[in-house]
């Protein structure tokens, strides 16, 4: 039965593969659209950090618990904190100088996202040592790197000798993710294909499109198909379902990267959003009047949920701004406005204009 699953995931592969029609030789992402004019803004570059190529982060949820990973371990969660919050930093300032370089077409931001790559590149992080928690974080922080190369890589000033590193980092980083999601994927269909799965996608999605790399873009869309099939009639996500109280929380950590990789997949000539009879417009109709209103998903779980909290966050929120862009909702925008933030690290800083 593995053997047959594992095949069958193959089938899909080559099939899905044979329908892909591309619009142009390179791969365009939703940054490619905006032009914008170099200037002599200043810029302040940080200072970068060494880190290690390793990333053994442990998880932070309560074992044993009503819900599948639902509970989070208040010391599991400082030591997880403390371990990863140096390489999310750099990532933060990496991404900040690409939306710089976005907001006033500054050289010198532009100049320091190919810095903080090239150093990472050099170091080879996240190449090391990953434990199951470290390869989430480098999926998350990789995909964010990605796009943070996609906002500044139509400012010329990357040199030749700059992409090739950059590119091999990334694609070997990309292809140890599909390493360990196809050895999943053949042992246990069902079980592999949450939340995570998705953003394996668009990490994936994304080097696939800074490398011109069909083959990563491939993939990356056919976690997408995964995913849609999955909604149901409710617009709900099963294995979303069963975090009881992070229900709604998992279900909008979900649609983020689902709704990215609609896009990507529009900007190349593929409709995405009607799949599956349209399944991802259900979701997002599901996970928005969950955020006005969280009953629904507290009536399906039997627990109190733990989202939204006090404020709406970028993390709630930022996926809806180019879903607003391509289907106006005023009950969207009004959500949009009510955020403090819409810079969302995994999703590599400000959404596309």
């Amino acid at each position: 039965m593995k053997r047959l699953i594992f095949w069958g995931w193959v089938v899909v592969l080559v099939s899905f593969s044979h329908s892909f029609v591309w619009a142009k030789s390179t791969l365009r992402s939703p940054w490619d659209y905006k032009k914008i004019k170099l200037t002599n803004y200043s810029y302040h570059c940080p200072k970068w950090k060494k880190l290690s190529p390793n990333a053994e982060f442990h998880g932070f949820y309560k074992k044993n618990t009503p819900f599948l990973a639902s509970i989070i371990d208040i010391k599991k969660m400082k030591v997880y904190q403390k371990c990863s919050r140096p390489y999310k930093r750099m990532v933060a300032h990496i991404i900040t100088a690409a939306d710089a370089y976005q907001q006033t077409g500054s050289r010198l931001a532009a100049q320091c996202v190919i810095q903080g790559l090239q150093r990472m590149a050099n170091e080879g992080i996240f190449r090391g040592k990953l434990s199951r928690q470290g390869l989430f974080v480098s999926v998350w922080l990789t995909n964010a790197l990605a796009i943070a190369y996609l906002k500044i890589r139509e400012s010329g000033l990357v040199t030749p000798s700059e992409y090739q590193s950059i590119t091999k980092w990334m694609q070997q980083i990309a292809r140890q993710t599909q390493i360990y999601y196809n050895a999943r994927l053949a042992k246990a269909w069902k079980h592999n294909l949450n939340n995570l799965f998705y953003w394996a996608g668009l990490e994936v999605a994304s080097v696939g499109i800074v490398s011109n790399d069909s083959k990563l873009f491939q993939w990356g869309m056919l976690a997408y198909q995964n995913g849609v099939r999955q909604i149901t009639n409710q617009g709900t996500l099963p294995l979303e379902m069963r975090r009881g109280p992070r229900a709604l929380h998992y279900h909008l950590f979900a649609v983020a990267p689902l709704v990215y990789l609609a896009e990507y997949g529009t900007d190349n000539g593929l409709n995405l959003y009607k799949k599956n009879h349209g399944a991802l417009h259900r979701l997002v109709n599901r996970v928005i009047a969950g955020l006005m209103n969280n009953q629904y998903f507290q009536k399906q779980t039997g627990v109190k949920q733990d989202t939204p909290g006090q404020f709406i966050t970028a993390g709630d929120i930022e996926w809806a701004v180019p879903y607003v862009h391509r289907f106006p909702n005023p009950i969207i925008s009004r959500l949009i406005s009510r955020s403090r933030s819409l810079n969302y690290l995994y999703l590599g800083g400000l959404p596309p204009a």
